[in-house]
């Protein structure tokens, strides 16, 4: 079973991000390399890992508090992390391709383990966990996605009706628009029905989408007034970077896949099947087990730590840092996994069925 320690690496790179970052010239762009080439590639060499925890273990760290502490604990980091960068750009002392090496760093920050812990907080029951979400997703601008993914995208997933499942043959240029107007239309629906449901007038902070927008409007106000206009393009910047991260992952986790519509024009409930999973162990410990997708989906409390393979669910050929790369061009994309699309509905078709996780 993996320790909390080994979910850490993250503060380990923000770490290493940091002391390259007050090296400054190019050495402001270490970070990306580290992300999209370092880390990919070290990726692939380990491979996959496929334990599963046992009943046992389950029951022993199912509420185990240094899991729960690792996620808490990125909130103060990232907010420390911005408020620093932030007062780099504001001095005047970076050049342009500096400031432009910052932004990227801080944007894989806080989107990559900023969104990513966010992402886990907003699934657990506790209102502490809940508001924790709110405000890492509120300081990348996309606060509105803490509503849309749990009500939305996990009632919807691999069908129409959800923004954030790519179709087959589209291309994440194409998605990207789609996802992000869609998205915040979706939040913006589900909150009216749930104020109408409840009786929540919209002039009140119970409205999520009102209060959401208050508080990123906090952040941009706070941030003009500290650090003046440079800061707020910086923040605006890094929060654009963060957001496509984002994208780019819901982009590759359930491209073209598809649940069957019964009768009733009801599709079958969510399974193991209707998300790419991948258990290769580094992204895994960088993104706390998030490319575990296909048992999210499925068992959507279950805390990352639990969170199983499933062998026959949907392999993605890599780990979320080479899929990601892939992502970003198209052609080699489709040619990747286009044919894998079509073997899985293939199969799916057949009556083919996941048994239990391994």
């Amino acid at each position: 079973m993996l320790s909390p320690l080994a979910f850490s690496v993250s503060y380990l790179t923000t770490a290493i991000t940091v002391l390259v970052v007050q090296q400054g010239g190019w050495w402001m762009f270490f970070p990306v390399l580290q992300v999209f080439a370092i880390i990919p590639l070290i990726d692939e060499i380990v491979g996959p890992w496929q334990g599963n925890p046992d009943p046992a273990t389950e029951a022993r760290i199912t509420r185990s508090r240094p899991y729960r502490l690792l996620v808490w604990a990125w909130v103060p980091v990232q907010t420390a992390l911005l408020v620093w960068s932030l007062g780099l750009v504001a001095s005047g002392a970076l050049a342009p391709h500096e400031i432009i090496g910052l932004t990227l760093a801080i944007g894989i920050s806080t989107g990559t383990v900023g969104i990513t812990f966010a992402h886990e907080l907003m699934h657990r029951p506790g209102r502490f966990d809940r508001m924790l979400a709110e405000l890492l997703m509120g300081s990348v601008l996309y606060a509105h996605f803490c509503i849309e993914h749990v009500h939305g995208h996990h009632r919807n997933v691999a069908t129409r009706d959800d923004p954030a499942t790519a179709r087959l043959g589209e291309s994440f240029y194409r998605f990207l628009p789609r996802t992000i107007v869609r998205g915040a239309q979706s939040a913006w629906r589900l909150e009216r029905e749930r104020r109408r449901r409840r009786g929540i007038p919209f002039w009140s902070l119970r409205n999520r989408m009102l209060r959401y927008g208050l508080l990123q409007t906090t952040f941009l106000v706070v941030v003009l007034a500290v650090f003046g206009p440079a800061g707020l393009l910086f923040f605006v910047a890094q929060a654009l970077v963060a957001v496509t991260e984002l994208e780019i992952i819901n982009y590759l986790e359930h491209y073209g896949l598809a649940r069957r519509i019964g009768g009733d024009g009801r599709p079958e409930r969510v399974r193991p099947w209707h998300s790419w999973n991948s258990s290769h162990l580094v992204s895994n410990l960088f993104l706390i087990n998030l490319a575990r997708h296909s048992d999210h989906h499925f068992a959507a409390g279950r805390p990352y730590q639990l969170l199983r393979h499933w062998p026959d669910a949907p392999q993605l050929p890599g780990g979320y840092g080479a899929m990601f790369l892939a992502a970003m061009v198209p052609p080699l994309w489709f040619r990747i996994m286009n044919p894998r699309v079509a073997a899985w509905r293939a199969r799916d078709l057949a009556g083919g069925e996941v048994p239990v996780a391994g």
